[in-house]
């Protein structure tokens, strides 16, 4: 016989979740739906990154890999329900953000100066 391991708890059957530490609040509850946002982006961007085989996009998957990394962390801090409970958790640091900048103006540079919304389309990746 084939042991089946669980991908689901059941705990959450009720509408609550678990945070960090045990306490559990609703699933409806504003820092759920904002750590749910971010594992969508996070989601979307592996998405991306499959698509960014073409060697023109080689340098885009290793910087959305890191900043996958950067949105679990982001994560894990909503998920601290106090200053306390962020304590051994990796935190975003200044230097991120500020790195982030950086990789913005750099595959931005190029870019005419925007006068308008742009809309999604021209290759998989920037339609995403």
């Amino acid at each position: 016989m084939v042991k089946i391991n669980r991908i689901y708890t059941r705990t959450g059957d009720d509408g609550s979740t678990g945070l960090v530490g045990g306490e559990r609040i609703s699933k409806a509850a504003p820092r759920v739906d904002a750590y749910g946002d971010i594992d969508e982006l996070n989601s979307w961007l592996g998405f991306v990154i499959s698509l960014s085989i073409a060697p023109e996009l080689a340098q885009i998957p290793p910087v959305l890999k890191l900043i996958q990394n950067e949105l679990f962390d982001i994560g894990s801090e909503l998920a601290a329900p106090t200053q306390a409970d962020l304590s051994g958790l990796p935190l975003i640091e200044n230097d991120r953000v500020t790195q982030l900048e950086k990789w913005i103006d750099e595959f931005s540079g190029e870019l005419p100066e925007l006068r308008s919304f742009i809309l999604p389309g021209g290759h998989q990746v920037t339609s995403t």
